[in-house]
C-alpha cells in the first residue's frame, strides 16, 4: 500500500508495540477488516479482548504473524499444504488452522488455551497491510486480533466504526484509513486428510481447490468451541434488522434502505420511503463496499434494511455467508 495520511509514522507504531508488550488492546487496520489485537503469548491481555467484545469464550481467535517462521514456532507441525498456500496466499486474507504446539522448547512459549477456545489447534495468518506488520514486528510477539467491534455486530473497515462500536475500551487505535477487501479472511483447516473450508472469505474456493486439490466443508455448529471464528449462528448484523430479498420484493410499510445488486432496479414496490444504495456488480467489490454500505444503512436508523440475494455462484460464497447470518434474527 502507498504512504498516505493515513498510515500512522513509526513512532505511533513503536507507542502501539509498547502497548502489546505491556498487555494492552490496539485497533489496528488490515486488508479484510480492523483487528482487535492483543499479545497472543498473554492469557490476561487476551481475555481483555473477549471482555470487550462481550465475545463468548467458545469462539476462538485468529493469531496474526509477521513471518512464516514465526507461524511454525507455533504450531506441531508445517505440512506441505500450508507451505504451499503460505508462499502462494500470505501476506493476505487466507488464515490456516493447524494443531498447535503443546510442549516446545522453554525458550518459545506457547499460546494459551484462552485464545484457542481450548482447542488443540490455533488460526494463522499474516495480514497484507504494511500497519499490521510493522505493528507485529515492533512488538516481537503474535497478535490474537478478532475484529475490532462487539460479538455478533458489524465488522468495521474504518478507524471511525471501530470508535463507534468500543468507544474508549480499545488502548490506541492506529488508523490506516478504509480496508481495501472489506470483509473477513477465508479459514481452511488443514488439521485432516482433506482441508475443510471453515469460513468463505476473500481468497475463494476455486483459488484453494486449483492449488491444493478438493476441499470439503465445515458442517454448522450450534455448541461447543467453533473450529473458526465466524461460525456463529448470528453473525456481522446491523441493529437494523435485515432482510434478505429477491426481485425488489421489499416491505411496503415502514422507512427502509435497500442495498440494490440488480441494474437497472427491480424494485416492485419503490416509494419515498425507500433509500437505494446501488452496491457493485463484481464480487470482490462488492465484498469490499458491503460492510460500509450496512454501516451507513445502520446509521440512518431506518425500520428496516433489505439486501438483494447475491448470484448463485463460487466466488458470491463468502458474501452469501456474511448475508445469511446478518439476516439471522435474534
Amino acid at each position: 500500500m502507498p504512504h498516505n495520511q493515513f498510515i500512522p509514522d513509526t513512532e505511533e507504531i513503536k507507542s502501539a508495540a509498547r502497548i502489546i508488550r505491556e498487555g494492552g488492546l490496539v485497533a489496528f487496520p488490515t486488508e479484510t477488516v480492523y483487528g482487535l489485537g492483543a499479545n497472543a503469548l498473554d492469557a490476561e491481555a487476551v481475555a481483555r479482548i473477549y471482555a470487550v467484545k462481550r465475545r463468548p469464550a467458545s469462539s476462538p481467535l485468529i493469531v496474526h504473524i509477521a513471518s512464516i517462521k514465526m507461524a511454525k514456532q507455533l504450531v506441531d507441525t508445517w505440512p506441505q499444504t500450508a507451505d504451499l498456500l503460505a508462499m502462494k496466499f500470505w501476506p493476505g486474507p487466507l488464515t490456516l488452522v493447524l494443531r498447535i504446539k503443546e510442549k516446545p522448547p522453554s525458550i518459545i512459549p506457547t499460546i494459551p488455551s484462552i485464545v484457542t477456545a481450548g482447542l488443540k489447534t490455533v488460526g494463522l495468518r499474516m495480514p497484507n497491510h504494511p500497519v499490521a506488520l510493522a505493528l507485529i514486528e515492533a512488538s516481537t510477539v503474535p497478535l490474537a486480533a478478532p475484529s475490532a467491534n462487539r460479538f455478533t455486530e458489524l465488522s468495521p473497515t474504518t478507524a471511525e466504526h471501530v470508535r463507534n462500536s468500543l468507544g474508549n475500551e480499545v488502548d490506541c487505535i492506529l488508523d490506516g484509513g478504509p480496508c481495501k477487501v472489506g470483509i473477513e479472511s477465508t479459514v481452511l483447516s488443514l488439521v485432516d486428510a482433506i482441508p475443510v473450508l471453515l469460513r468463505p472469505g476473500a481468497v475463494s474456493r476455486r483459488e484453494l481447490e486449483a492449488l491444493i486439490g478438493p476441499i470439503s466443508s465445515a458442517q454448522e455448529m450450534n455448541a461447543g468451541p467453533h473450529p473458526a471464528p465466524g461460525m456463529h449462528p448470528k453473525h456481522y448484523s446491523p441493529r437494523t434488522k435485515l432482510l434478505l430479498v429477491e426481485n425488489g420484493q421489499v416491505p411496503v410499510t415502514g422507512t427502509g434502505i435497500y442495498l440494490q445488486h440488480t441494474h437497472p432496479p427491480k424494485l416492485a414496490n419503490i416509494g419515498a420511503n425507500i433509500t437505494i444504495i446501488q452496491m457493485p456488480q463484481s464480487a470482490a467489490d462488492y465484498a469490499a463496499s458491503l460492510y460500509e454500505a450496512l454501516h451507513q444503512a445502520d446509521d440512518a436508523k431506518a425500520d428496516w434494511i433489505a439486501v438483494d440475494q447475491p448470484p448463485d455462484a463460487t466466488e458470491w460464497e463468502a458474501v452469501q455467508d456474511r448475508l445469511k447470518r446478518a439476516a439471522v434474527k435474534d
